[in-house]
């Protein structure tokens, strides 16, 4: 009495879609914890979850997500009342769940789960007595909740023993509230405001129905219905279903068997309080069982915080997954090389562990030598807000250096790049370097550190809310193992708000304890700290948080001795120091750390375990008697261990790595590196030579067709594909011309002429065009028409027309265009136009000289303002552009090598995200898209300003995509969910596409072929499509074992369209004629956007802030660009020096349309703007 109880509470997310599906467990246990089922992944809201029980308690459904198998407020800190869970996937256990499931749903198919989750609550009672009088103080509910799941759904069943509710009401403030049972979404987030999500109640405000749970008897006087499932206590419910996970179904049998006395049942469980029965029925599974693996929710007191006293604080947590690990199926014989080369192998009857060996310590997989310094390297990054600023701070790989000196337990980390405006601020969060001290710590006798049980590969997550302001926190820090330097690789990210700590302020952190606890592949902590304040005026201020971590990771579950890890340790932190240099933008923490028993245990004096020995800092503290110890040189070290000098394993055994291999001397140790043209073998130690595979397209030993019928397409190894090229047919290494004079190939008026490899089309006599398109009249040109007016008005003379004296009269070329250079015919002066006629200021020429007009099919000179100083015209060749934040960088290519150092910023656009870019080839223009002020803008690559294109009627314009010969862009728009068309200069705009799109954003043209793809991420159903370029013929070429797929590119020499996935972290292609899909590489982290040039593919990743080439035909990376601003790359193109080869039927005089010229592969369709206000428009159907 008196003292807060805390939560217990655990969630299960069914969804990962944005609009989350929440259930999670109620449970008042004083406890926060996470399980998590195979078949799901758990992902928990990073928000602390502090709710005044009276604003739930009796209430249903509450403004939150539950599932409640009995909801009230419980207390289990006598001793009697326990609160159990366990993931089970034991037959037996499954067995019984799926009786239970298929009993509720006869009707429906037979399922069998492939996971459970048990939790249990045996004896458990109320916080504290009733005034009710209905003694309930002593009485206690025995329950229990069962989490089924297969892939496809997921069942809960909760059991009830007879007898096991013997109070059906629960306290709340000075009064009391009925309990309940039930299922609740919880609030659900609208457009304008939030509703009361879907929920399902099981019992009612009566209490007859909390006691028909288990009783289950149907009178006038008792009308609930006895069971849903067949069994009286027994409750099945049907809680999702994919890909959906949203609905709860009961179960559909409400009748009961003939009530019989109580007999002994033949399924027994190894459990020490025998099974729970009722009518003869087994009901209740087993709280704990003998294998261990059954976790204790321990009561732990709440007491108002004080210095040095642990704390239960209640935060949801996040991205937790705590799946027993089961990475040793096999054994020692084929799996020995998984552990570290200081391990032992060791099987057991179930699997084998690895086991550092003496003088290192580790989890067997990574190894560390006893006493050695250790060296930790990272990268942090994330968006903090300080106090109450409306914009964050941006950490954007900040460097993160930590150094430790194991043999006494002090730990240094130092962040770099810090500003005043969050330096200060960030000083009392020594919790950032918190774990690197307690996986270090010096241990005191029968005592571990984090590095000696878990190794260095682990997720540790840490919530941290400060008072009284409730600004939170989250730390997500991922440590990846041990480099080749024998250095700790770790990740950081800071998400959240810290309250604001004036500049000029010091921050003073007192010692503290913390205490550890430990279970199956995760460990807890959690704790209330103080901190002072000093003011820059002298004065002080006393300040708090609470916090709250989390470490997930993965053990080896066959080796027994790790069940003899003490189940709670206490950290004590003593020496904290910590200071921000503004000069030099530092944040630095310092602390000396222990690992220990949790009640102090007896005064330690020897000087092994106070840090007080004076060995040296890479020897290894070995206690004796009483206060005797020796100081022993750590593993690669000679000396007396108060000094101790690094052993040169390279010069004293020169072979020490074999032949064919180089020798690298490193403290303590050496690495082995094999020599160019040889790799390590199978056994990762021998080098041996490496086949040298030959590129027969490149040597000319390949069987294809000659080059003008074939191509050759190496595919790694020895291996090559020979196909066909465009206009002929065959295997690749025979390929004959195809006769595409086919019916409808020309115009009905127009012959059509085979020729090799293509065709030609020309009017008959009497029509005029370009013979894909004939008119009895020749439509003039806009040349011949101010041409022939002008002559309309002339003089006739002896020899014919003739225009009056000093006027000028254009002249047209043999298509009706206007010739570059125009010249007066009196005057004698010249000068060049563009293709509408007009005149290129600075061009003319006075009598007697020409100036050098450039064809209007060739580059236009740049016109317009000269670039801004800090942006850099593109020299010749081939390029990269790719997009982030505020920028358009270029890398040039050298054949397909990016040329890094020569790597520049193309265009700056402050404060806008840019997304899509494309290039247009035929006029040397970048577009892009942009969402912050949703738009399509392009400018010049060789200089000049942006121009806006299209600035109306856009949501989120993401991809864009140019077809250079028809003079028209593509873009999606993932709000509008639509594909829309228009002209280079944004007129003539049309959607194309606007049905069955969810998440569009990548897209790309084929124009020779008159093809256009794209891709929609849609989480349920993602796909990537492609129709032809006017939007018919629209077919899904990929729906299956999709993820994320981002970034989509199509490769004009292959014939390959080849996509990038962040969520099977995938890259794969395939030819969309043959569907013959295949994978190119697995394992990247976050693709983006996607491009191709020749043999190499290029993409962006969001986690590596970097721009990654890979061999589409080796499948392996070739190199990484990481440029100077590292934000998150965005979109990325080949921009190529020469227009790719290739013609279709837009490409001249429009296609012979009006307006929209859209290619098809076997003609085009000539279509109208969708403001038809457009005056002539004609439209015609694609395959004319």
């Amino acid at each position: 009495p008196g003292q807060e109880v805390k939560e217990l509470r655990v969630r299960t997310v069914f969804d990962m879609r944005p609009d989350f599906s929440f259930f999670f467990f109620f449970l008042q246990a004083h406890h926060v914890f996470t399980l998590t089922l195979k078949c799901v992944k758990s992902v928990l809201n990073g928000n602390l979850f502090v709710l005044s029980e009276s604003t739930y308690l009796g209430k249903m459904p509450p403004k939150f997500g539950m599932i409640a198998a009995l909801e009230g407020d419980l207390d289990t800190s006598d001793g009697v009342g326990k609160v159990f869970f366990r993931q089970d996937s034991s037959p037996d256990a499954l067995r019984r769940a799926a009786e239970h499931i298929n009993r509720a749903f006869p009707e429906d198919d037979e399922v069998n789960p492939t996971n459970a989750v048990v939790v249990t609550w045996v004896d458990v009672a109320t916080h504290e007595p009733q005034s009710r009088g209905d003694a309930v103080g002593k009485n206690r509910n025995t329950f229990q909740l069962v989490i089924a799941s297969l892939e496809t759904a997921s069942y809960a069943i909760l059991l009830y023993a007879r007898d096991g509710i013997q109070f059906s009401s629960t306290p709340v403030k000075h009064s009391s509230a009925v309990m309940h049972a039930g299922f609740s979404k919880g609030s659900v987030r609208g457009y304008l405001f939030s509703s009361q999500g879907p929920y399902y109640r099981t019992t009612t405000d009566d209490e007859a129905s909390v006691r028909a749970l288990a009783d289950g008897y149907k009178s006038l006087f008792s009308p609930y219905r006895e069971t849903n499932s067949g069994l009286r206590g027994v409750w099945v419910y049907e809680i999702g279903t994919s890909p959906y996970f949203s609905n709860v179904a009961p179960g559909e049998v409400t009748d009961l068997p003939t009530e019989s006395t109580p007999r002994e049942s033949p399924e027994r469980f190894d459990d020490t309080r025998g099974p729970a029965y009722t009518d003869g029925q087994q009901l209740v599974y087993p709280p704990y069982e003998s294998e261990g693996e059954q976790i204790e929710v321990h009561p732990v007191q709440y007491q108002p915080h004080q210095p040095g006293n642990p704390e239960v604080v209640v935060v949801d947590d996040t991205d937790i997954n705590v799946d027993v690990f089961s990475y040793n199926l096999g054994s020692c014989a084929n799996n020995r090389h998984k552990c570290s080369q200081f391990a032992d192998c060791k099987d057991y009857s179930s699997g084998y562990c690895c086991h550092c060996r003496p003088g290192f310590y580790g989890n067997g997989i990574q190894c560390l030598s006893e006493g050695k310094p250790q060296r930790i390297n990272g990268k942090v990054n994330g968006n903090v807000y300080v106090g109450n600023s409306p914009s964050p701070v941006e950490f954007s790989s900040n460097d993160l250096h930590s150094y430790l000196v194991v043999n006494d337990g002090r730990s240094y980390v130092a962040i770099s790049d810090i500003t005043d405006t969050i330096g200060p601020s960030l000083l009392p969060l020594s919790a950032i370097g918190g774990v690197i001290g307690w996986a270090f710590a010096l241990e005191q006798p029968g005592f571990k550190n984090g590095f000696s049980i878990i190794g260095g590969e682990f997720t540790r997550q840490a919530e941290v809310t400060f008072l009284p302001g409730n600004e939170r926190l989250t730390i997500t820090q991922e440590f990846k193992g041990i480099d080749e330097h024998d250095h700790l690789a770790m990740s950081t990210t800071l998400e959240g708000r810290i309250p604001e700590v004036p500049r000029g302020s010091t921050v003073q952190i007192d010692r503290y304890s913390e205490i550890y606890q430990y279970s199956n592949n995760l460990i807890t902590s959690s704790s209330t700290r103080e901190y002072k304040v000093i003011l820059p005026d002298g004065s002080t201020e006393t300040r708090s948080y609470q916090w709250r971590q989390t470490i997930t990771f993965q053990s080896c579950q066959h080796d027994e001795s790790l069940r003899g890890v003490n189940p709670t340790q206490m950290l004590s932190v003593d020496q904290v120091f910590v200071m921000y240099d503004a000069s030099n933008e530092l944040i630095r923490f310092a602390m000396s750390n222990k690992i220990g028993d949790v009640n102090g245990g007896q005064p330690v004096e020897n000087p092994c375990f106070t840090g007080r020995h004076g060995c040296d800092t890479n020897a290894v503290c070995r206690p004796g008697q009483g206060t005797q110890f020796t100081c022993e040189c750590a593993v690669g070290f000679n000396g007396d261990g108060r000094t101790c000098y690094d052993i040169d394993e390279c010069r004293e055994d020169p072979q020490i790595c074999g032949s064919h291999a180089i020798c690298n001397n490193q403290p303590g140790t050496f690495r082995c590196e094999c020599e160019d043209g040889y790799l390590f073998g199978s056994d990762g130690h021998t080098c041996i030579e490496a086949n040298q595979p030959v590129d027969a397209c490149e040597e000319g030993t390949h069987t294809c067709d000659i080059p003008e019928r074939a191509q050759c397409s190496y595919t790694g190894g020895s291996s090559y594909i020979c196909s066909c090229l465009p206009g002929f047919i065959g295997d690749g290494r025979i390929c004959q011309d195809i006769d595409e004079c086919q019916p409808g190939r020309c115009h009905q008026e127009a012959v059509c002429y085979n020729t090799e490899g293509s065709f030609t089309c020309q009017c008959r006599a009497g029509y005029y065009g370009d013979g894909f398109y004939c008119s009895p009249g020749k439509t003039k040109t806009r040349c011949e028409t101010h041409r022939d007016s002008l002559l309309a008005v002339t003089e006739y003379g002896p020899r014919g027309p003739r225009p009056p004296v000093g006027q000028y009269i254009p002249t047209c070329d043999e298509n009706g265009a206007y010739e570059p250079m125009q010249c007066h015919g009196s005057s004698g002066h010249c000068w060049c136009v563009d293709r509408n006629g007009q005149e290129i200021p600075g061009t003319r020429s006075g009598p007697g000289s020409r100036p050098s007009c450039i064809d209007h099919g060739g580059v236009p000179p740049p016109i317009g303002p000269t670039p801004r100083p800090d942006v850099h015209p593109l020299p010749a060749g081939t390029h990269l552009l790719f997009t982030q934040s505020g920028r358009i960088e270029h890398v040039p290519l050298e054949g397909y090598n990016m040329k890094k150092d020569d790597a520049k910023p193309v265009l700056h656009l402050p404060e806008k995200v840019i997304i899509g870019v494309a290039y247009d080839c035929v006029e040397k223009m970048v577009y892009w898209t942009e969402i912050t002020s949703p738009s399509i803008s392009k400018a010049s690559i060789q200089g000049g300003e942006p121009i806006a294109v299209i600035t109306s009627d856009l949501d989120s314009p993401e991809g864009i995509a140019i077809d250079h010969l028809g003079r028209t862009m593509f873009w999606t728009d993932s709000v509008k969910d639509r594909i829309e068309v228009a002209s280079l200069d944004g007129s003539q705009r049309r959607v194309i596409i606007d049905s069955d799109l969810v998440n569009p954003r990548a897209i790309i043209t084929d124009p020779p072929n008159g093809n256009l793809y794209w891709a929609d991420w849609n989480r349920d159903a993602p796909k990537i499509e492609t129709s032809y370029m006017d939007g018919s013929n629209r077919r899904v070429l990929v729906k299956d074992d999709l993820g994320l797929p981002n970034g989509l590119t199509y490769d004009f020499q292959s014939s390959l369209l080849c996509w990038a996935d962040a969520g099977t972290h995938k890259m794969e292609c395939m030819h969309p004629g043959r569907g013959d899909r295949r994978k190119v590489m697995e394992g990247i982290q976050y693709p983006f956007g996607i491009t191709s040039f020749g043999k190499n593919i290029y993409y962006t990743d969001w986690q590596r802030d970097a721009v990654v080439a890979v061999d589409h035909y080796t499948g392996k990376e070739s190199d990484e660009f990481q440029p100077q601003k590292r934000t998150k790359l965005y979109g990325i193109t080949t921009a190529y020096a020469q227009c790719p080869s290739g013609q279709n039927y837009c490409a001249v005089n429009n296609g012979g349309c009006t307006h929209l010229c859209l290619a098809t592969p076997t003609g085009r369709s000539c279509k109208c703007p969708d403001n038809a206000a457009s005056v002539g428009c004609v439209e015609r159907d694609g395959g004319y």
